[in-house]
Order: structure tokens, then sequence, then C-alpha cells
């Protein structure tokens, strides 16, 4: 004879369940990622028609897939990256080897020079991320220089440290950040 099988009461495991859940949740963290805080322009205009730019206002920085630079045709060295930038953005008037000036009335500053200067930024499909983000930091870092020498000049502190909002506006209008990234494409080794 056959005995017969005991049935199992199942039901408290889904709330052993749910509570192993709601533990593993709230013990574990998360890992935030940060990226580049860049903000990105707004899509241009397609009835716009594209802008002429000197090719003597042009900073072309190349990367290709072996993580090798291309500053202004050419070989580069990312060590030298920012100091070249700062110094092709810096204002040189009635100089052709770097880029135009503008003169501008700023509020707050008055009537000053602004370059006309653009750093064209082109990547390889095979760049590292390593690499990309060091390209950008160095980028990043020539104009936060400039912006900090004439924020001294005329406030007597490093933009950073500037709270008055139409102080950083003046600066940013004065130093604007003019860096054009096109698509990566196969662009080859330099």
């Amino acid at each position: 004879m056959r005995r017969p099988v005991g049935e199992i009461n199942a039901g408290s495991m889904a709330d052993i369940a749910f509570l192993l859940l709601i533990f593993f949740l709230v013990t574990t963290t998360m890992d935030v990622d940060t990226g580049i805080a860049r903000i990105l322009p707004p899509p241009p205009d397609p009835n716009q028609p594209i802008p002429d730019v000197k090719e003597r206002n042009i900073f072309k920085v190349l990367v290709n897939r072996n993580d090798q630079l291309l500053v202004r045709d050419k070989p580069g060295d990312i060590r030298y990256l920012k100091d070249e930038a700062k110094e092709f953005l810096s204002i040189h008037i009635d100089d052709e080897r770097f880029p135009e000036v503008k003169e501008e009335t700023i509020p707050l500053l008055g009537t000053v020079f602004v370059s006309k200067g653009i750093i064209s930024l082109k990547n390889d499909r095979g760049t590292s991320y390593d690499m990309y983000i060091q390209v950008q930091n160095e980028l990043a870092a020539a104009v936060n220089e400039l912006r900090n020498e004439l924020s001294r000049k005329y406030f007597g502190m490093d933009f950073e440290k500037l709270i008055n909002e139409d102080q950083k506006k003046a600066v940013q209008q004065a130093v604007p950040i003019s860096i054009s990234e096109a698509e990566p494409e196969n662009v080859g080794d330099n």
C-alpha cells in the first residue's frame, strides 16, 4: 500500500523571495557613470546655409585607430595638445599663423578681441575611449585656462570661482567653446 504524498505549503515562498529581493535592492550600491559635462548645441537648421570658415581659423585634430594624433596636419602628442590649442585660441592680432579676431563689445568687459578659431576634432571608429576622453579633457583644459586668465584680469579670480552670472556670461562670450566634433569614421593611420 502506498502512502499519500503530503503537500508542501509554498504560500510563504513568494513572501521570502520578495523579502530577499528587497534586501538585495536596499543593500546593493549602484555605480553611477559620469560623462563629459558638455551642453550640445541644437541641431542645425537644414534651411540655413553652411558658414564659410577660413582654413586659418580651424585647428584640426585627428585621432586614428592606433590612438595617434595628427594636429594641424603634423604628428602630435597628447602631452602638448592643451598648450597648442591654447596658443591657437589666444588672441594674435594681424598674425596669419593664427585665427582671425573680431572686436566685440561685451557687458562688464567693454570692447575686447574674440578669436574666430574653431577646434575641429575627428576620431577614427577604432579610437579607444580612453584616448577620446584624454583629447576632450586637453581641449577643455585649454579653454578653461583662457577663461581663467581673462577672469583674473577683469574680476580678480578664476572663472570657476565667479558667483555673478553676468560675469560668467561675459567671460564665456569672450572665450567661447568652439569645438566641432565630426562623426567618427575610419580616418586611417597618421
